[in-house]
């Protein structure tokens, strides 16, 4: 009994030390073919990319949130289309299937309810900030008059949002507050 409580003991130090020098982060070249999407299941795994191909990533409701290879011109459709698309819950008009999706970029796909309560489903007021007048903006309590005003002044000047990532161009919005927001705001009716 000694003897074989050793050697399991033996083989769990030498499986350890093993573990200890196998590097997760080992870089995978791979060449990506045009007519297929790549599924890159987490940041540990790196792919050597051929130029004309990025990774974009996408988050909340779609079937299976992570980061996948593009071609150039690539839209929300893809993206979606490659994440097994929206799910149940996901609010259709909080994305623009049309839309450019940009190398690096993470995308959100923001959800109809509020899903902290799992008893029920509360649907979410929101905003369309490519439609609502400042008064509404900032009714909403997710924005000050200043950033309302700033919204309507961007829009304004560039044109009507394509995503929700768009609002970070807004000055007065940043990571934080896109946070705290993007489950609250839509780009269409």
């Amino acid at each position: 009994m000694a003897k074989a409580l050793i050697g399991v003991l033996v083989v769990t130090v030498a499986v350890i030390v093993v573990f200890m020098f196998v590097d997760p982060n080992i870089n995978v070249s791979n060449q990506v073919d045009p007519t297929s999407v790549v599924y890159v299941s987490d940041n540990t795994t790196s792919i050597s990319l051929e130029e004309g191909y990025f990774t974009a990533t996408v988050e909340g409701d779609v079937s299976k949130p992570g980061s996948y290879v593009f071609g150039e011109g690539a839209t929300m459709s893809d993206l979606i289309e490659a994440a097994g698309g929206p799910t149940e819950y996901a609010d259709d008009k909080a994305y623009n299937l049309d839309a450019t999706i940009k190398a690096g970029q993470t995308y959100f796909i923001a959800s109809k309810y509020d899903t902290s309560n799992v008893c029920t489903l509360t649907e979410l007021a929101k905003v369309n900030i490519n439609s609502d007048n400042v008064d509404t903006l900032v009714a909403s309590k997710y924005f000050t008059s200043t950033v309302a005003n700033s919204i309507i002044s961007h829009r304004t000047e560039h044109g009507p949002f394509q995503t929700l990532e768009d609002i970070m161009d807004v000055y007065g919005i940043g990571n934080a507050t896109y946070k705290k927001v993007r489950n609250y705001i839509t780009l269409h009716a």
